[in-house]
């Protein structure tokens, strides 16, 4: 169904791929579209559980084609509005996503080529993969919404080195500040990736959810109350529904528990809105 992107599930796994090894899987205008669409997709089907993201090839993503050459970041007067900007899109996409999502970093990754990994909740690497973000070093400044994502995940003294430098870092660097969970030959990222996804597959999906909800949208807020609030709501509503109960039952019967919960119709009342 897609030109620039594969899409396919499995075991209650989503993975998309970027499909343009040619050209390093470079991001364009139609390929943000199809990925948008992926999400819209994934977001309907209520047997995915969780998404593994990467790219085919030996490159994860090497950011903007820059096949305009010196007018790859021209926007002609007139044209501009920020809910059309490819990298926000796609970033607030993957961030108003109830799914979890597993970044399998594979190769290298540049410029929205990173970015675009940010609102993901967890980022395997390849350990011979080169990162940056080059935004500063073309005249440019960081996208997808990256000035509220970074510091979220790294320390700011890191976020700031990276973003005003535009210098390329190790993978064993974004695994020093925590940008990245581990590293692995590059032939087995997506394979890890999918191992761990396969795992928070077998979660509840409502509790997963929820769960990335009161992480990713509660945190900034000034005090721990109104998070108190919100998940206490959800703890009293879980615990009556029958996949409470089978979570305990498998657990004494040392089994897998099978929970029947979808999502989105069966997030709790006080999942919080994306804003």
């Amino acid at each position: 169904m897609y030109e620039h992107i594969l899409y396919e599930v499995r075991d209650h796994v989503a993975t998309i791929t970027l499909n343009v090894p040619e050209r390093r899987n470079a991001t364009t205008t139609p390929m943000i579209h199809e990925l948008v669409d992926a999400i819209d997709r994934l977001d309907a089907d209520t047997e995915v559980r969780c998404v593994v993201f990467t790219g085919a090839g030996r490159i994860f993503c090497g950011g903007a084609d820059l096949a305009k050459r010196d007018d790859t970041f021209a926007v002609a007067k007139g044209d501009f509005d920020w809910r059309r900007d490819g990298a926000s899109a796609l970033t607030l996409r993957i961030y108003r996503s109830p799914k979890p999502f597993i970044a399998a970093i594979n190769g290298s990754a540049v410029g929205v080529g990173l970015t675009l990994t940010f609102p993901m909740d967890i980022r395997l690497c390849a350990d011979n993969a080169k990162l940056g973000l080059l935004f500063s070093q073309r005249g440019m400044v960081i996208d997808g919404a990256s000035g509220w994502f970074l510091p979220r995940l790294v320390p700011m003294t890191w976020a700031t080195d990276w973003a005003y430098s535009g210098r390329i870092f190790s993978p064993e660097e974004a695994l020093r500040a925590g940008l990245v969970r581990s590293l692995y030959p590059a032939d087995e990222v997506l394979s890890r990736a999918q191992e761990l996804a396969t795992q928070i597959a077998s979660a509840n999906p409502a509790s997963v959810s929820m769960s990335k909800a009161l992480l990713w949208r509660m945190s900034p807020d000034a005090t721990p109350y109104e998070t108190a609030r919100v998940d206490s709501e959800a703890l009293a509503e879980l615990g009556l529904r029958p996949d409470a109960a089978e979570g305990v039952t498998a657990f004494l019967e040392k089994r897998a528990p099978e929970f029947k919960s979808k999502v989105p119709a069966d997030l709790p009342r006080s999942y919080p809105a994306s804003g």
